[in-house]
């Protein structure tokens, strides 16, 4: 019997626990294992959390479980660096496998984690750390492993997308779509983490570590948020036939791997562009399989507590057939030399709004100095004429790259007929690998 002790009994600790004792006749009869809930953790184990709990489980010392001896597997539920890194630390140290669905504390301090987990012949799971109930951690070290990964393709923020639908379903502004993502509980109180790309960045350090065998390297990654979207961009995309989604991309492109997370337009037919709500989705391009997504709930107490599960099972039996378990051991980059590639050399499409004078000429001086850089234009709009007046004329690019884009557009703002900076956002489709219907 292996035995499970959880530290954190919030919404996905809660969701863990029922799945642990409503199920655990079907995990037996599935794996053979006989995984048992010794104990769980929390400051407050008043409160009612709709599952009954056997007596004697619930504790408000910590100690109970990583520090005893009849623990096999520890599972971190609280969140947040300190004190999880703390408690994971022990625990590794005590010689007790680790889950955890702490993608923050895992994308930045990872290393050490995995450091002391191989030293102590311990493992550490993280199924749940990424994109909730969808098993994105085993897909890539297990289904694709006779893969070379080519690309990733991410809506791995339940938040930022459910704020993106609305704004694009029902024409209404960022402000009051954040304001009703946080009414249904859906965004926090603060949702910096989510709205400013963070929590996206978090989880690509970690499935870009793995599909690529580079070091976790959240601080390489290139991030932008949603907060400075515009309802006037998202239906100028519409037009061109697109839609705006926070994606978490990562290419291996000759011999150095783009990090990136950013509002990014897909064409609207694409299989990827259709995930919506709260929705996320995981779109890996392998060089024998070819295209493959994965699709469901990316969080919520039973997804989330799903493959928190699947990854105690995962180690249960590994512990039951070999006694040591390499579980995750692997799983900091050890075997690439592939680099990161600067966001200033990376080549995408482009989409321009320029808010410039409607005055004759102002679009050659525009496509001019885009043509400087070599920038080619693949679509233009321009509406709401009024003579003298400053109205959006919009430009869809060809390929260039980064740096030339960034170079044209600060001389391009410069321009006596350009009222104000110009919104740009990255565009990926036809011209680029992968993401196809």
């Amino acid at each position: 019997m292996i035995n499970v002790g959880i530290i954190g009994f919030g919404t996905v600790g809660t969701g863990t626990a029922k799945i642990l004792l409503e199920n655990n006749d079907v995990i037996e009869e599935k794996t053979g294992l006989q995984v048992n809930l010794q104990v769980i953790a929390d400051l407050d184990i008043k409160r009612d959390r709709g599952v009954k709990i056997p007596d004697g489980v619930l504790t408000r010392e910590v100690s109970d479980v990583i520090d005893n001896p009849d623990i096999h597997v520890v599972v971190e539920l609280i969140g947040g660096i300190q004190p999880a890194k703390d408690f994971i630390l022990r625990a590794l140290s005590n010689g007790k496998h680790v889950v955890t669905a702490n993608k923050a504390l895992i994308a930045t301090e990872g290393k050490e984690i995995f450091a002391e987990a191989e030293k102590n012949s311990v493992s550490v799971g993280l199924e749940a750390a990424v994109a909730g109930g969808i098993p994105i951690i085993k897909v890539l070290k297990e289904g694709l492993v006779a893969n070379r990964i080519l690309s990733i393709y991410g809506i791995i923020n339940g938040t930022s997308n459910y704020i993106l639908t609305k704004m694009t379903d029902d024409g209404i502004d960022f402000s009051d779509a954040l304001k009703e993502a946080q009414s249904l509980g859906y965004a926090e109180a603060d949702p910096t983490l989510d709205v400013e790309g963070l929590d996206t960045a978090h989880k690509l350090a970690i499935i870009s570590s793995l599909a690529f065998g580079i070091p976790l390297s959240y601080d390489r990654i290139h991030i932008e948020g949603i907060t400075k979207l515009t309802l006037q961009d998202i239906e100028f995309a519409g037009e061109l036939g697109y839609k705006i989604k926070l994606l978490a991309i990562a290419k291996s492109v000759n011999g150095e791997v783009e990090l990136r997370v950013h509002p990014t337009m897909i064409p609207e037919n694409y299989l990827i562009s259709r995930v919506d709500g709260v929705l996320n989705a995981v779109y890996v391009m392998g060089d024998a399989v070819g295209e493959t997504l994965y699709y469901g709930r990316g969080a919520g107490d039973m997804p989330t507590g799903s493959a928190v599960v699947s990854d105690i099972v995962d180690i249960a039996g590994e512990i039951e057939n070999r006694g040591i378990s390499s579980h995750g051991i692997e799983f900091i980059g050890k075997r690439s030399d592939l680099k990161i590639k600067a966001i200033g050399d990376i080549e995408s499409m482009y989409y321009f709004r320029f808010t410039a004078l409607d005055r004759p000429g102002v679009l050659s001086r525009v496509s001019g100095i885009l043509g400087e850089y070599n920038i080619g234009i693949a679509a233009v709009i321009q509406k709401g004429r009024r003579a003298g007046a400053a109205v959006p004329l919009v430009v869809l690019t060809h390929k260039a790259r980064e740096r030339d884009v960034q170079k044209a557009l600060q001389e391009i703002d410069r321009l006596d007929v350009v009222a104000d900076r110009t919104a740009f956002i990255r565009v990926e489709g036809e011209e680029t690998e992968g993401l196809n219907d």
